[in-house]
């Protein structure tokens, strides 16, 4: 079967660690951990942390020993830094590519027309753009090419822990038995699509890596992993038919949910912290032009100490009228959280969630309202929204806050790690010296 396009994925490696890098160049070679929300434990970690037995999910405290005997560094996340440089990653490989599609903030999916990358062409192009954009972000890539997605995903895992490919690994074009002997050696929970859950599912039924998978008879598979499932083994044959996806699918919801830096007792605490969170979301919806017909607010204690008093609860409300004018996300978000707030408990986390999105532009006018009014209403709400965006965009993050988000936020979660914004805060910028 000839094959019409190839398909590579570009994979930033340790990319949190990477960023962190960039800013720090004397943390290149050394172990290096960036901390989950509220430093909680390990969520990246560099090649040399893992040779010291570093895994993602250790329990920070339990790095101290290695910190001190082995130097190990320690990093909170900085969510703002990493997405500014995913953004610039993307800007880079984008003048590379005719198609791509941004997976996630690490990895992208591209297009090259087979039949102008013949042979090596497309290993050396994936070679040149990974020297470039080492060379403008300072972020390193790994590169997987094949002829499907699933398979380039596979490649791109041997790109990243075989140095011998020096970063790029082409089975675009590889020989079947040499696919064969490849997919041969891939445990099938590590297949793009399988994961842990499906792949202990078809370990009890025999099959344990991805040439057996690829063998599967179509009925098998289609009846215990669905036509998801089905479409996975066709692509492990070489059949692509899982598309490039240019255009991001729709958002349906957008959630802002994080642990506070110490349990809180009190409703007006409580409150500050929703009311930070619906501000958060309100400025996603504008700058995604998008509106919310319903909100969803929760709270919960901390489920690891048993020895204290638990309670959980959410509530849902259908919001009148789509919005995203965050004064009014706030009073929604306070209005739900009186509902279901009980005292007598500490609260470790709260969370806002905003469903059923639509366009802000589609506005459902009230029966019980005159148009006009509302639509006059909506009109000035969409400027003092729109200057507030912009006095914060151009003069940094809370500039202008509505003032039920609170002042000292001392309920913030932890981050005693914290590096600097180095790339996007004027008051930040690395000096030298």
């Amino acid at each position: 079967m000839s094959q019409s396009q190839i398909i590579g994925i570009a994979d930033c490696n340790s990319f949190y660690c990477s960023c962190e890098r960039v800013g720090a160049p004397w943390l290149e070679g050394k172990p290096l951990v960036v901390a989950s929300n509220n430093d909680g434990c390990a969520v990246a970690i560099t090649p040399e942390a893992k040779k010291l037995n570093i895994k993602r999910g250790t329990p920070l405290y339990q790095l101290q020993d290695l910190v001190r005997e082995f130097g190990v560094e320690i990093r909170s996340s900085n969510y703002p830094l990493y997405l500014d440089f995913s953004n610039r990653v993307m800007s880079s490989i984008a003048t590379f590519v005719p198609q791509y599609e941004p997976y996630s903030i690490d990895e992208v999916f591209y297009t090259l027309p087979a039949s102008e990358f013949k042979g090596e062409a497309a290993t050396e192009h994936a070679r040149q753009m990974r020297t470039t954009v080492r060379k403008w972000t300072g972020i390193p890539l790994s590169v997987g090419l094949a002829s499907t997605k699933t398979l380039s995903k596979i490649a791109n895992h041997v790109a990243k822990k075989q140095e011998q490919y020096e970063g790029v690994f082409n089975i675009a074009n590889f020989p079947q038995n040499d696919l064969d002997t490849l997919l041969e050696d891939t445990p099938v929970e590590d297949i793009w699509g399988i994961g842990i859950q499906r792949g202990r599912a078809l370990r009890q039924n025999g099959i344990t890596n991805g040439l057996q998978l690829k063998q599967a008879p179509d009925g098998w598979i289609k009846k215990h992993l669905t036509i998801t499932g089905l479409r996975t083994v066709w692509e492990l044959r070489g059949i692509s038919c899982i598309a490039l996806e240019q255009l991001p699918s729709p958002r349906k919801g957008m959630c802002c949910a994080k642990s506070f830096g110490r349990p809180i007792e009190t409703l007006d605490e409580l409150k500050e912290a929703v009311a930070a969170y619906a501000a958060r979301l309100g400025e996603k919806l504008r700058g995604q032009k998008l509106a919310a017909n319903t909100l969803d607010i929760f709270i919960h204690t901390n489920g690891f100490k048993q020895d204290q008093p638990q309670y959980s609860n959410h509530y849902t409300l259908r919001l009148p009228l789509s919005t995203n004018y965050t004064p009014e996300l706030i009073s929604y978000a306070h209005f739900g959280l009186e509902k279901i707030f009980r005292e007598g408990y500490s609260y470790q986390k709260a969370g806002v969630m905003l469903t059923n999105l639509v366009p802000q532009d589609n506005l459902q006018l009230s029966l019980f309202e005159k148009g006009e009014d509302t639509l006059e209403k909506v009109g000035r709400q969409r400027q003092l929204m729109q200057a507030v965006d912009e006095i914060n965009k151009r003069f940094g993050k809370d500039t202008l806050i509505v003032g039920a988000t609170g002042l000292k936020r001392d309920w913030k979660m932890r981050q005693a790690y914290l590096s600097q914004q180095f790339t996007t805060s004027w008051d930040e910028l690395l000096k030298v010296v």
